[in-house]
């Protein structure tokens, strides 16, 4: 089998890794940006200056993601953008005022500061209910039935205590003090709505698909996999039992629950393409189908060998270079 041959393959496999590092390194920041709290600037600052440096290159993955789909797989970007197009909207505009909100809140007179500080907070609630739903509406296979929006909508709710789940970790690895100890009343409260997120997808998954059900149930990798939900539930268990117990003496261990969130993220996410894999839409378009000319995809897989590499050099880079607590805000 030569390399065109694998270019489909190849190129599906980016587009999920590109969606997995955004979920987990966006995921994260939208966290932070829900869980501003409106009783403290100070917190609030000290919230903002832990992804200060992060937060922009993290949404660089989403534009990896769509940028691969449009290119590689034309035909299912506009299906999903045609079937998702209002929601999708909803979420560039709350990115948009994510960014400009970050940004003015740096200029402004501290009596608009608040103002701005709320404007992102809004942006991030916009942009992970918008997420949530169009995974839910995916995972259905666009159904716009009253039962299949219901799905969506709860599906929204429950990405977005994933992400302020994640952020509330990052919270815990990145603060200190009374700000480390809200975070992690925070992360509690949002884990089991995370977990009940999980569960939900899992059963959704298996019952609206025939193929699905019987691709996990009658297949060696599926039975290997099936134990994933268990396996989610216990690092749950895990980060509950460590967050009721934190801040531990020296701040021992608190890059833990974020190590254990990253692992279920990373699971579920194992489980759902397993699930769906070949197929770029559920249960209609697979990527066979859906693939560009076999000399547009040679043409971007040389340019992806360089530009990938890149955008994760730069990135373990930059958390290099900021490894460590996050500091007091500083503008010059």
């Amino acid at each position: 089998m030569n390399i065109e041959q694998w270019l489909p393959t190849i190129f599906i496999g980016l587009m999920g890794l590109s969606i997995l590092v955004y979920s987990i390194l966006d995921g994260y920041d939208l966290g932070v940006g829900i869980l501003l709290p409106n009783d403290s600037k100070e917190q609030r600052d000290r919230m903002i200056a832990s992804i200060g440096p992060f937060w922009d290159a993290n949404e660089t993955w989403l534009v990896l993601a769509v940028g691969l789909l449009l290119i590689a797989f034309p035909t299912a970007h506009s299906i999903i953008l045609r079937e998702l197009y209002l929601p999708a909207a909803i979420m560039l505009c709350g990115l948009i005022l994510r960014g400009v909100a970050f940004d003015f809140r740096a200029k402004v007179v501290s009596t608009y500061q608040d103002t701005w500080d709320g404007i992102f907070k809004f942006g991030s609630l916009v942009t992970s209910l918008s997420q949530g739903f169009m995974l839910g509406m995916y995972i259905t296979g666009f159904n716009y039935t009253t039962l299949g929006i219901s799905f969506g909508i709860i599906s929204g709710l429950c990405v977005t205590a994933a992400y302020s789940y994640i952020g509330g970790c990052w919270l815990i690895m990145k603060t200190e003090g009374k700000l480390q100890q809200r975070a992690t009343d925070w992360t509690r409260r949002t884990g089991w709505l995370m977990a009940f997120g999980v569960m939900l997808v899992c059963i959704v998954n298996l019952w609206v698909s025939p193929e699905i059900l019987s691709k996990w149930t009658n297949t060696i990798y599926g039975l290997l996999l099936l134990p994933i939900p268990l396996v989610c539930m216990g690092l749950f268990f895990i980060n509950d039992r460590m967050l009721k117990k934190m801040p531990q003496e020296n701040d021992f261990g608190c890059w833990l629950p974020f190590l254990n969130t990253v692992i279920i993220f990373v699971l579920c996410f194992s489980g759902l393409a397993f699930s769906f894999y070949p197929f770029v839409i559920p249960q209609q378009l697979t990527v066979w189908e859906a693939v560009s000319a076999t000399e547009s995809l040679m043409f971007i897989f040389w340019g992806a060998i360089f530009v990938i590499p890149a955008i994760l050099g730069y990135t373990i880079f930059s958390y290099r270079v900021f490894w460590g607590k996050a500091t007091d805000l500083e503008y010059y």
